[in-house]
């Protein structure tokens, strides 16, 4: 079952909104064998150039999908989201089918009668590695793992917290700012 959790900034969430989007992205269910407990959180953003920013993440036991979409048409972009949402679900289902198929096993996860839903070799090119790294972690605070970052001309920089001790990461988000993810 799916729990919605919608929440509008700048925006009043409607019961047209709200029905709009539960409709959406409860098709999503027909890509798993049992309705998953899933929580679904959608944040709804209105600009003032009355552009709509729609980020959608949803919660299931082993896995997490995230999307968002910016548009001047909320209703369009909750549905451009939705197709973005389904080609996530069709990739994971990829890889997770041709690792079990191995086995004579198919995950009981997905969903395999799903029109759509067919494997697609293409993927394999997107998800190969092709270069590793290793590193050891220097502890530091996050503004000294900022300097490092850019210093590197990096994106994203991984180090470890001098105060709690735990591996964090900063990242240039695409307005420009930083973000930090802390682990547990």
């Amino acid at each position: 079952m799916l729990n919605f959790q919608i929440r509008g900034e700048n925006i009043e969430v409607t019961e047209a909104i709200r029905d709009h989007v539960e409709k959406k992205v409860g098709k999503l269910e027909r890509y798993f064998n049992e309705t998953p407990n899933a929580n679904v959180h959608v944040n709804l953003k209105v600009y003032p150039d009355k552009t709509s920013k729609v980020e959608i993440t949803i919660l299931i036991p082993q896995l997490t999908l995230r999307a968002e979409e910016v548009n001047n048409d909320m209703y369009a972009a909750t549905d451009l989201i939705v197709d973005k949402l389904e080609r996530q679900i069709r990739k994971h289902k990829t890889k997770v089918n041709r690792k079990f198929r191995e086995k004579g096993n198919m995950n009981e996860f997905f969903n395999t009668s799903v029109n759509g839903a067919a494997t697609n070799e293409e993927d394999d090119d997107e998800m190969t590695i092709v270069r590793t790294k290793q590193f050891d972690l220097k502890p530091m605070d996050s503004e000294e793992a900022v300097l490092q970052m850019n210093m590197l001309g990096h994106s994203f920089f991984i180090y470890t917290d001098a105060e709690t001790n735990g591996t964090n990461i900063v990242y240039r988000r695409k307005d420009g700012k930083y973000g930090l993810i802390e682990t547990n």
